[in-house]
């Protein structure tokens, strides 16, 4: 079922705190990736005997770095990407859908201050909640805007807000921790439900090279209470962020490495079965090219069984979902 209620939406969150849940919220831009997710959700609630567990789903919209609600659509019109994703969403939250059961909830991730002026004048009543993201300016105009935002939008949708940018990997700006002090002035003066801080990751980097920064989470928690969202998970390993809840983090944003650790697999089983996909004489153009290697299949017929939309997708999938339950496996103990 959808929840999108503003006081459905906080008590998931109150009986989260008090199962010491952290909220996972799987940001998309197809329907292979919202399918995934919520596979593994309703998997991963069997195995609880949790089957309405909650589960979020976000895109952007212009998100510049990546607005998803245009490439939710080849027509590259974010209305129209917006509008499948609420429709498709709302056929699979609803019998005979197997995800029926599942809590889930709808969330406008990084929506822009001047950009997505017109996403602003929509019904916020369809969504769960909103990340209201004004953080690349001075902090006093972000408190100003996010302020006079949940003013007019409070009653109706939750809202996050941005108290500082979180960095993308492939630029060359340099994050800007968030201070405690900033944290508390910045929830005081907006009245904003929740605070998205910069605790040292970053958007779209590897697994390899960054640090959660726990122990600032924690001051900042000791501050505004468990009110903070973490973006840039995929930037830092899994047991950096397996004990969240103690550090005040009631919901972590991913989407990168449902992307980046998903095309692995399907490279690889498209290479080792090169003929079935491409034929025999493409395989061998390939090869001749040093594209493949000796150890693909140069000799098969094609076959319609892997040449299609649905074996690529299946592919994706299964590796996606696979990433989503590792993720849900962290946070719903």
């Amino acid at each position: 079922m959808l929840i999108t209620d503003r006081r459905e939406v906080l008590g998931v969150y109150a009986e989260a705190a008090g199962r010491k849940w952290v909220l996972p919220c799987f940001c998309a831009e197809n329907l292979t990736t919202v399918e995934a997710v919520l596979a593994a959700a309703a998997d991963h609630g069997r195995q609880l005997g949790r089957e309405d567990l909650p589960v979020t789903l976000a895109l952007t919209v212009r998100y510049p770095p990546r607005p998803q609600a245009s490439y939710y659509t080849h027509t590259r019109q974010w209305a129209v990407g917006l509008k499948l994703f609420l429709a498709e969403l709302q056929v699979l939250a609803e019998p005979p859908s197997p995800f029926a059961p599942l809590r889930v909830m709808l969330h406008l991730d990084h929506v822009q201050h001047d950009t997505d002026r017109e996403l602003l004048s929509w019904d916020m009543g369809r969504f769960s909640s909103i990340m209201y993201d004004a953080s690349s300016l001075p902090l006093d105009e972000n408190i100003r805007l996010t302020a006079g935002f949940v003013q007019a939008h409070g009653g109706e949708i939750v809202v996050e807000g941005a108290c500082d940018e979180i960095v993308e990997a492939t630029g060359e700006q340099a994050g800007r921790l968030t201070s405690p002090e900033d944290a508390e002035r910045y929830v005081r003066q907006t009245g904003a439900d929740f605070i998205v801080a910069n605790l040292g990751t970053e958007h779209r980097a590897s697994a390899a090279d960054l640090r959660y920064h726990g122990e600032l989470a924690r001051r900042i928690a000791g501050r505004i209470g468990p009110r903070i969202v973490l973006h840039g998970c995929s930037s830092v390993p899994a047991e950096q962020v397996r004990e969240l809840f103690a550090d005040g983090v009631c919901k972590v944003n991913i989407w990168t490495a449902l992307e980046r650790d998903s095309s692995p697999a399907l490279l690889e089983d498209m290479a080792a079965n090169a003929a079935r996909v491409v034929g025999a004489r493409k395989a061998g153009e390939l090869r001749t090219r040093g594209l493949l290697g000796d150890r693909c299949d140069l000799v098969s017929q094609p076959a319609l069984s892997h040449y299609t939309t649905s074996y690529r997708q299946q592919i994706v999938f299964g590796r996606m979902r696979k990433i989503a339950a590792d993720y849900l496996k962290l946070w719903y103990r």
